[in-house]
């Protein structure tokens, strides 16, 4: 509760970055993070954390990333933090997923905030040169096996519908953007640019 006198705490934004493996979810967060003050919470923060423990797709991790993922945006969205950007591969034809982003945006929405969307969407060609740059395996300990990350990006494409194929278009908090032949830098100031997000 805000004592008297206290200024009114700003409602905290939500920016959820989605996409395939490799779009560039990360870089792109990275340089809105850079220009916005928002905090970035890139999907392989709790991906690589729980792999190092269970198995992928396994129960135990299925579990303990969501309830990483919920605490970590309770805390932030009940904070004096300005809000998050969070990047989430999004299997566009399985309700369970559906379900999850509405979640995660409920939490921000049930403390007055914002929530906004961001697609992006690549060519494959493009997606696989950037699932091998310097920074995403600095970023993503378990992306340096090359040829298993590559396998496991074209598996995940075959399995399931990684963009919304203008699901959402006509949305006012969604944008969708190719980002193939676009910079991180660029991609970054046109989210800024459509949201009219604040800048520090």
């Amino acid at each position: 509760m805000r004592k008297l006198g206290e200024p009114e705490r700003a409602a905290p934004t939500l920016v959820f970055i989605v996409g395939p493996p490799a779009v560039g979810k990360m870089a792109v967060g990275h340089e809105l993070a850079k220009r916005t003050g928002l905090k970035l919470f890139h999907n392989h923060h709790t991906i690589d954390l729980v792999l190092r423990f269970f198995p992928f797709g396994s129960p135990p991790f299925k579990r303990l990333v969501s309830e990483f993922r919920r605490r970590l945006m309770e805390e932030v969205a009940a904070s004096d933090l300005p809000g998050l950007i969070f990047t989430y591969v999004w299997a566009f034809d399985h309700q369970s997923d559906d379900d999850a982003v509405e979640k995660f945006a409920a939490i921000f929405r049930d403390q007055g905030g914002r929530v906004v969307y961001v697609e992006l969407e690549c060519s494959v060609d493009e997606r696989l040169r950037r699932n091998e740059t310097e920074f995403r395996l600095a970023e993503k300990p378990f992306k340096r096996d090359l040829a298993q990350s590559r396998t496991q990006l074209l598996e995940l494409d075959a399995q399931y519908q990684l963009n919304s194929k203008g699901r959402f278009d006509g949305r006012d908090d969604y944008l969708r953007l190719d980002n193939t032949e676009l910079s991180a830098e660029t991609v970054a100031e046109r989210i800024i640019e459509h949201f009219k997000l604040q800048v520090t």
